[in-house]
């Protein structure tokens, strides 16, 4: 027994079909180049450092591909919706549909049931599963990839544990879980009150416990002068994961929404200054998979009216409005991190221009 969506026509099953087939063409063919450049490029890295051939295909390229599928989705969405509606404007289908008709805002229909798909993808792919693939490349890449080796960790760690309260670490090592300086810094009104510094400190990531066989305490006071004293054994206690310790970019892109949802409350009772950082990703995973919808109707209405140029004039114009959104989204999105801007009108304010453009051009389309 077949199950039929109401008002599922054999020409909407037609133009799904292509759709997706488009899609899905595309995709493939650009990632088989992709992976093929990419390993000619890391064949040496994975020669010299030994790397299993079987943890080249499954643990990195295995990983690799959804996230380059997530990455490029609106670009191939759009590019495959215009292709092949393109195609069917010059073979006079649409206007026999239209003649015969159809609205167009019923030929819409097979478009966004499409869209409805490949966005579900993009959102299931940005909440859950990227997260995880993205942990496995980073274990892979800090393995057999030259460049990658110790880029976990900044040289140079700064981070808030809570209002006032600031941690400076230099030279921290996985490996040991030690740093070559650790300091703690505590400032009133913008200014540094007290500090206690160590050389050669460890970390216990179970405890967060730091220590150190010498330390210094220093204290500020308001007319400029500095006191200190000597100290031995230093055994504190603050409040700072070891997961925190990494890249705050490449951590948060580890983490699934769940995750990240949780995190982003925990920084924020720090008064962390990442804040923006962490809430740009959590917005643009919703984002960019609503943009399909909003991508796919601006393809369907550019290319379904026959103009001088052809196939190519359409796909000219739609890969410079694609390319055009996806610059949009990198500028807004600095901005956010920035703190120019609030992250939730950054990420989204790209979908919104493109929304009026796409409205536009729907209204312009042939009826």
């Amino acid at each position: 027994m077949k199950i039929r969506f109401p008002g599922f026509k054999i020409l909407d099953r037609y133009i799904l079909k292509k759709f997706l087939s488009t899609y899905f063409f595309a995709i493939a063919m650009i990632i088989i180049i992709v992976v093929l450049f990419d390993y000619v490029e890391k064949i040496d890295d994975f020669t010299e450092l030994h790397a299993p051939f079987s943890a080249v295909i499954f643990d990195y390229y295995f990983n690799f591909v959804p996230f380059f599928i997530n990455q490029f989705s609106g670009l191939f969405t759009f590019i495959a919706c215009i292709f092949f509606t393109s195609k069917m404007a010059y073979q006079t289908e649409i206007v026999a549909m239209l003649s015969g008709g159809m609205s167009f805002r019923r030929l819409m229909w097979p478009y966004f049931l499409g869209a409805l798909i490949i966005g579900s993808l993009s959102l299931t792919l940005n909440l859950w599963l990227i997260p995880i693939s993205q942990k496995k490349i980073v274990t892979f890449e800090s393995k057999y990839i030259k460049r990658r080796h110790n880029t976990q960790f900044e040289r140079h760690i700064y981070r808030q544990i809570e209002p006032g309260t600031f941690a400076y670490i230099r030279g921290y090592q996985e490996g040991d879980h030690r740093a070559s300086f650790f300091a703690l810094e505590h400032y009133d009104s913008g200014e540094i009150t007290r500090s206690l510094e160590a050389a050669d400190a460890s970390f216990d990531p179970e405890t967060k416990r730091w220590t150190a066989s010498r330390y210094t305490r220093r204290s500020f006071a308001p007319d400029g002068r500095e006191t200190f004293t000597q100290h031995r054994n230093l055994d504190t206690l603050i409040n700072l994961e070891v997961t925190e310790l990494g890249r705050v970019n490449e951590l948060i892109q580890t983490m699934n929404i769940s995750e990240l949802n949780d995190f982003i409350d925990q920084q924020r009772a720090k008064g962390s200054d990442s804040i923006n950082i962490i809430e740009v990703e959590r917005q643009a995973r919703y984002a960019y998979p609503l943009s399909t919808f909003i991508l796919t109707l601006i393809g369907v209405s550019l290319s379904s009216r026959k103009v001088r140029g052809g196939t190519g004039l359409h796909i000219g114009i739609g890969t410079g409005l694609c390319f055009s959104y996806i610059l949009f989204n990198r500028f807004f999105e600095e901005f956010a991190k920035s703190g120019t801007m609030p992250p939730e009108i950054a990420v989204w304010l790209p979908n919104l221009i493109y929304l009026g453009i796409a409205v536009y051009l729907y209204r312009k389309a042939p009826k």
